[in-house]
């Protein structure tokens, strides 16, 4: 009887230290999985920031040369805003849902990396 008591308390052990271990395996995998999102947010958003800096400027820049052209100033920046008007307008109707597939996919395949 002695003897079936000790190999339940080994059992026992062994299945505590089992699960403690499956714990910490859990924990360092949704700490990889985090950092690994978190470091590629911040990479995106630092090449989002360079991105979109460079192309606000050369709007700005096209929107004055054009105007410059064009003889009134602001005919630069209207001509500008209706160009991007018009890629808004495309981008919504003809390839709204290619770009949210794209995205999801792009999304998920990020979650399963």
């Amino acid at each position: 009887m002695e003897d079936n008591t000790k190999l339940i308390e080994s059992l026992l052990g062994k299945a505590t230290e089992y699960g403690k271990t499956s714990l910490e395996i859990v924990k360092l995998k949704a700490l990889d999985k985090t950092s690994d999102g978190i470091s590629s947010f911040i990479t995106h958003s630092v090449v989002f920031i360079l991105i979109g800096s460079f192309l606000l400027f050369l709007n700005f820049g096209l929107a004055f040369w054009l105007g410059e052209i064009l003889g009134k100033l602001y005919y630069g920046f209207f001509i500008v805003s209706g160009f991007y008007a018009f890629v808004g307008f495309i981008l919504h109707f003809f390839m709204h849902n290619w770009i949210k597939r794209m995205l999801n996919n792009y999304i998920i395949k990020q979650m399963f990396k």
